[in-house]
């Protein structure tokens, strides 16, 4: 089932839908594979601000999960999900089409927006989910982003490590950047309820529930 357009919340919102798949043929196996190639968006034609920092800002990337039920062994298992969507806010971040092809929109207001306005929906998000302080792994859009979320959600500065780790190696992939995140996370052993969230084009943020149990094997 192909899905295209959702941008960096594609990750997130993709493991959704596979989740939702995999729920309705217990038993089966589902492959969610997200891949993003940015640089195909280079435009030769002009030199916007704007086109220069999403040239050095994003890169390619490829994640896939394979998803099925009824296993206890599972290193994650996946609970609630939900999509928050900020009216009148198409000019924060996505994309225009022209005949020569994308065009970025990308506005300096972006770390200011989720810095005011992120808390709300993850919160309640958090609340409708019935998490106990669950762990957040984020997309890292950009260093100014990263600091935008750990002050919209009252973070300790440097909080989120595994993002600015895949950011410094990788650059911001859009929709698999949070799955090389979870997978940091896992390695290091996560445990308990955590949050998956990406930020996308809409304006829209993105969340999914997630639980590592205790004993389970990844790797």
């Amino acid at each position: 089932m192909p899905v295209f357009g959702l941008g960096c919340a594609g990750g997130v919102s993709g493991i959704s839908i596979g989740a939702r798949l995999a729920r309705a043929e217990p038993g089966e196996v589902v492959l969610v594979v997200v891949v993003e190639l940015c640089t195909l968006a280079f435009r030769s034609d002009r030199g916007a601000k704007a086109d220069v920092i999403s040239s050095a800002l994003f890169g390619d990337g490829a994640a896939a999960v394979v998803l099925r039920t009824e296993r206890d062994e599972a290193p994650l298992r996946i609970g609630a999900a939900a999509e928050h969507t900020w009216p009148g806010t198409l000019d924060i971040m996505g994309w225009t089409i022209d005949p020569a092809g994308f065009g970025v929109v990308l506005s300096r207001s972006l770390p200011r927006f989720v810095e005011q306005r992120l808390a709300a929906p993850t919160r309640r998000f958090v609340k409708e989910a019935q998490l106990q302080a669950p762990q957040l792994i984020c997309h890292p859009g950009g260093a100014k982003v990263l600091d935008a979320v750990e002050a919209a959600l009252e973070l300790q500065t440097g909080t989120l490590r595994d993002e600015r780790e895949v950011l410094r190696g990788h650059g911001n992939m859009s929709a698999p950047s949070v799955l090389f995140v979870l997978d940091r996370a896992l390695k290091r052993g996560l445990r308990g309820s955590a949050v998956l969230t990406a930020l996308g084009p809409g304006f829209t943020a993105s969340f999914l529930a997630l639980e590592a149990p205790q004993g389970s094997a990844y790797g």
